[in-house]
């Protein structure tokens, strides 16, 4: 079996590869360990970017966000020096969409299947061969059958933990990362949003986020060690320390309600470079992590997509490979960006173990100066819609 490219992983990344390269008669192939089901059940972040919906508009699902999704203008920051609002529509003249992941990979399988595009689910044992040479290939059983696909190139769009950055052999990447010493405790409910836009707080007891998946489904976070047992966490536990965290205000409204779903998610940064190996293109979380305060981790992935895709159509359609050469350097340019952001963010926002009298006057004195400086608000909001694409 032969195809121009063979994608690892159908997460968004894959997905709006494989659609974007379609649109343009270049055939794909995705190979996904997992059953539909369970991709499709993946609950995810969802704070798009303005151009993260272009890449979707030009993936064909972009109707379908813009019109359920919730145009956010700005968003609350909670502190023990009071509540002040990020304006990110005034600051900027751009919003921020609330869209669910669920629901984007959920429109990105149905529509590509439509077209006719190729996704074999459930494949397992996949191994990348030859990826330095002309015709790397992929294999993988399905049913216990083994199957063996050549490509022109290979898109490692598996996450962290795939298969793809993992054959790349010893040597060839530099890696950077940093893990924090705490996670988020999740809580997705049938319950009215604590605002109609997110709060983000930080309190002496850690942080703490009002989030939302739609009118009546609310998910919201609470910071805690990442060795906690889930099982300490109760819902009254659970609601009692967000009602705490997000301020007297936000709190006097709170709906409460049984969780549907709950899980602890430890926080990362990570990079490995360069995103290229051969044949091989790594994307999305195959290649870099950023702790989710700053929104970035999708909409990362969106980016390298569209630059990828892009390189590839040149590559095919007039045998240009300057894209392909560039990939890395365009992309990290911008990850860079993205994990000084999230960094900073998350550094301003939560309570560290190693937290001292002296850094703990440092960070609400940067609270202070944040709610008092529109160039300070200019900033984190230009950084929250996202850099303009033409930035390195």
């Amino acid at each position: 079996m032969k195809t121009d490219v063979g994608i690892v992983g159908c997460g968004p990344s894959g997905l709006l590869l494989a659609r974007l390269l379609q649109a343009q008669g270049i055939a794909s192939v995705i190979l996904e360990k997992r059953e539909r089901s369970y991709v499709e059940a993946r609950i995810r972040a969802g704070v798009l970017e303005p151009q993260t919906l272009d890449v979707l508009d030009a993936a064909g699902v972009g109707a379908r966000a813009r019109a359920r999704g919730m145009p956010h203008g700005g968003f609350d920051i909670v502190h023990p020096g009071g509540r002040f609002r990020i304006d990110l529509e005034a600051l900027t003249g751009h919003v921020a969409t609330v869209y669910g992941q669920t629901e984007i990979t959920r429109d990105l399988i149905a529509t590509h299947l439509e077209a006719g595009g190729a996704i074999t689910f459930d494949a397992q044992d996949v191994a990348l061969h030859g990826i330095e040479g002309e015709a790397p290939a992929i294999t993988y059983r399905v049913d216990g059958e083994e199957h063996h696909l050549v490509c022109r190139f290979i898109a490692g769009c598996d996450g962290f933990h795939g298969i793809a950055r993992a054959s790349i052999p010893p040597g060839h990447l530099q890696v950077f990362e940093q893990t924090y010493p705490f996670g988020w405790l999740g809580v997705l409910s049938e319950t009215k949003p604590a605002s109609h836009e997110l709060i983000y707080a930080t309190h002496a007891d850690g942080f703490a986020l009002a989030s939302m998946r739609g009118p009546k489904l609310s998910r919201s976070y609470v910071q805690c060690p990442i060795d906690d047992a889930i099982e300490a966490w109760s819902d009254d536990r659970f609601w009692s320390a967000f009602a705490t965290r997000i301020g007297p205000d936000a709190a006097a409204t709170l709906e409460t309600g049984p969780a549907i779903e709950k899980g602890i998610a430890p926080l990362r940064s990570f990079v490995a470079a360069p995103m290229r190996f051969g044949r091989l293109f790594l994307a999305g979380d195959a290649a870099h992590i950023v702790p989710p305060t700053g929104a970035k981790g999708l909409n990362l992935a969106a980016a390298d997509i569209r630059v990828l895709a892009s390189a590839l159509v040149r590559h095919f359609n007039s045998g240009d490979d300057t894209g392909l050469d560039a990939y890395s350097d365009i992309c990290l340019a911008r990850i860079w960006n993205a994990q000084r952001f999230s960094w900073s963010l998350t550094k301003m926002l939560h309570r560290f173990d190693t937290d001292t009298a002296y850094s703990s006057a440092v960070q609400q004195a940067e609270l202070d100066y944040l709610a008092t400086s529109v160039a300070a608000q200019t900033a984190l909001a230009e950084n929250y819609v996202g850099l303009p694409f033409s930035h390195r």
